[in-house]
């Protein structure tokens, strides 16, 4: 079914929004950090793709589930909303894992203030 793939990565991004947005994890605590942190890891793994294209090692292989559309020869349009999915959840992640460890900081010297009472 064209399109499935494509539907699947926007699906589960959709998901990740609604994670950050409910914690406020990134794109909902600093929205202009967020983009451009998502944004120049889509172009360096643009450019990453473009490189492996050029020495023939990347290829698009012939699947069902694409759209059918290219960037660029050898390059779909769900390579894009892909390294998109990609970045930002490795903003989420990034920014998550932050976040515990502040929490874990707070308990620890909330334990540690107790302790001395």
């Amino acid at each position: 079914m064209p399109g499935l793939y494509l539907l699947a990565i926007v699906f589960s991004g959709a998901g990740m929004a609604v994670i950050d947005a409910r914690y406020r994890l990134a794109l909902w605590r600093t929205p202009l950090a967020t983009i451009v942190s998502v944004a120049v890891g889509v172009i360096f793994f643009l450019a990453w793709d473009v490189v492996g294209i050029i020495t023939g090692v990347f290829f698009q292989g012939d699947s069902p589930l694409f759209i059918g559309i290219s960037v660029a020869p050898e390059l779909p349009l769900e390579e894009v909303f892909f390294l998109t999915f990609l970045c930002y959840l490795a903003v989420l992640f990034y920014s998550a894992a932050l976040r515990l460890g502040e929490h874990r900081a707070r308990r620890r010297r909330t334990r540690e203030d107790e302790a001395r009472s």
